[in-house]
């Protein structure tokens, strides 16, 4: 069998506190569902984490017993945005945000795999609810900025105003896709001030008005 592979150790997935770095992300492919609202209080969030990671799971052990092919199963990720960006920066009016939670999947994984780990995932007592909201989604976020925050993900509010108001505009940069975050430790297992989340910013070069 081939070794398991862990693409944990993709560029993408690499980031140093107190560094904000540019660089290019390749198209990738998720496990992908969708919600609104507050992440701590939300039922729609909670459900979709109980959907997320079976059929993540499943997907792994489908790869490895039908294409050969292991590997790490992906920490998870997620997409925010507000139609105010200051409810999310700012604000942190968590109930008016908006989000993709994400598990990143190899390529080899297609549709088919992912009908047949849902219906594995459905045909065990008490299924989640929202498993019939799971997709395939590939993502193209090519030029990014990101850096990584060592802290409590209430904390992250000041590192998102600063990479807005002051770094992206210092390097000629503007926003052009939604905030992604990469969660790199098990807030069950680990204490909030030594949670690891890299915070990345698809950007553009700004334009400018002779």
């Amino acid at each position: 069998m081939a070794e398991k592979v862990d693409f944990k150790k993709l560029d993408a997935y690499r980031a140093r506190a107190g560094e904000v770095r540019l660089l290019d992300v390749p198209p990738l492919q998720y496990l992908a569902i969708d919600g609104h609202g507050d992440p701590n209080t939300s039922e729609q969030y909670a459900g979709a984490l109980a959907a997320l990671y079976p059929v993540a799971y499943s997907l792994k052990f489908a790869s490895r017993r039908e294409l050969g092919g292991d590997y790490v199963v992906m920490p998870l990720e997620g997409l925010w945005w507000a139609d105010d960006m200051d409810a999310f920066t700012v604000a942190r009016d968590k109930s008016r945000w908006s989000w993709t939670l994400l598990i990143m999947t190899p390529d080899w994984v297609d549709d088919a795999m992912l009908a047949r780990a849902v219906a594995q995932v459905a045909a065990k007592s008490d299924p989640p609810r929202r498993l019939g909201d799971l997709r395939l989604q590939r993502l193209a976020e090519g030029r990014c900025v990101q850096t990584l925050h060592v802290g409590p993900y209430d904390d992250e509010g000041p590192v998102l105003a600063r990479l807005h108001d002051e770094v992206l505009p210092s390097e000629g940069l503007r926003p052009t896709g939604r905030h992604h975050e990469i969660y790199l430790s098990d807030p069950r297992r680990t204490a909030p001030e030594r949670l690891r989340t890299i915070l990345r910013q698809p950007v553009a070069t700004a334009t400018t008005n002779a």
